[in-house]
């Protein structure tokens, strides 16, 4: 690894940049630097890391949509520059090309359809910088299409690809995350074959493997619903579903979707730190264990059908790290000097099962792989 590589982190100190911030510090030859928008708040998570740091920590004030972003790249010159600071449905990417202007990588934890789908479009200036851009080094798509790829090898034809991710109850939640998934509550979802339905608008049953269990889950708006169908051959339909561990909290968002439905509520997101509160009265319910799967069906060479499943199990409130390991993945690429081509598009077909595995290491999430 390059000694002194430097990473800045927007929302570093935040829901998913403090957890990124944690694994990134455990490696030699880093200097991170820890930005948000409140300097006592990056010096007080550089100061519990530093310790037991093998890496650099510096804190910096930052805040990602004012001119301080051109300074602080001015300022610190990033080797990677890592966006955390969601919700990102709604934004625009001038991160990115504020990025691509510095000749700084980026790579991000956005997991909104249209803002990862649309990183593409700074595909020529991302190219002629020299840089490489991802958009969705998230959960989604990175890590399901990472799975969806090892599933699909073999299969002459992709017919179906299901994905699901039900977090325990007593796993902590950021702002961010709430805001992001209110924001398609009782929207409509478009999909890749002209079908449509309403963001959590029904629910349907998935069971996990011990500890998880049986969990509900309601279709939810994602990048992989536009990526995935033209990534295999066949065209597969692409399902995804998000659920609640407690099945009241659940069926209470299915009921939120038909009152923004009906018009009743404009806008769920808008009311998310009060009904973050509401849903934290029962945060002592249900359990810290969260899950995620992936499953492919299609046919091989032969027309012979095939199914195949993956699997993640995170205990010990060990879910929210999920989000974060492609990031830590990609750093440790990035700063070991692995030739990665520049360019703009969603973080897919760069990270195998392997990867994660590896960036997983230490934490209380098992994977497995089965197929029928």
């Amino acid at each position: 690894m390059h000694s002194g590589y430097r990473v800045l982190v927007t929302g570093g100190y935040g829901f998913f940049g403090s957890r990124l911030v944690e694994r990134l510090a455990r490696l030699e030859g880093l200097s991170i630097v820890v930005a948000g928008r409140h300097a006592a708040s990056a010096q007080a998570l550089v100061q519990t890391l530093q310790a037991s740091a093998a890496a650099e920590l510096h804190p910096a004030a930052l805040d990602v949509h004012t001119p301080s972003l051109e300074q602080a790249l001015a300022q610190w010159t990033p080797d990677v520059v890592v966006h955390t600071s969601g919700p990102f449905q709604g934004q625009n990417h001038h991160v990115a090309e504020t990025c691509i202007r510095h000749g700084t990588h980026y790579i991000d934890l956005a997991d909104g359809r249209d803002f990862v789908a649309g990183i593409g479009a700074l595909d020529a200036s991302a190219k002629a910088a020299g840089v490489l851009v991802l958009s969705g080094a998230s959960s989604v798509p990175a890590l399901s299409a990472a799975a969806a790829d090892h599933l699909s090898r073999g299969m002459a034809l992709v017919r179906s690809i299901d994905i699901g991710i039900s977090p325990g109850n007593r796993t902590e939640r950021g702002l961010s995350t709430v805001q992001g998934i209110l924001s398609y509550c009782g929207q409509t979802i478009a999909h890749a074959d002209g079908r449509s339905e309403l963001g959590w608008g029904r629910s349907y049953r998935h069971r996990y493997g011990a500890p998880v269990g049986a969990r509900l889950l309601s279709p939810c708006e994602v990048p992989d619903l536009s990526l995935l169908p033209a990534r295999y051959p066949g065209a597969p339909t692409v399902r995804f579903g998000a659920g609640l561990e407690l099945a009241f909290l659940h069926r209470g968002m299915n009921l939120m979707a038909l009152a923004r439905r009906l018009s009743l509520v404009r806008d769920w997101s808008a009311h998310a730190r009060l009904l973050t509160r509401a849903a934290d009265l029962f945060k002592t319910w249900g359990s810290d264990a969260g899950a995620m799967h992936v499953r492919a069906k299609g046919v091989d060479h032969r027309d012979q059908p095939i199914a195949r499943t993956w699997e993640l199990i995170a205990t010990e409130g060990h879910g929210p790290y999920v989000p974060t390991l492609a990031a830590w993945a990609l750093v440790k690429k990035l700063a070991a000097g692995e030739p990665l081509p520049s360019g703009a598009r969603p973080c897919t077909g760069l990270l195998s099962l392997e990867d994660f595995d590896e960036a997983a290491t230490g934490l209380r999430i098992t994977t497995r792989v089965e197929e029928a």
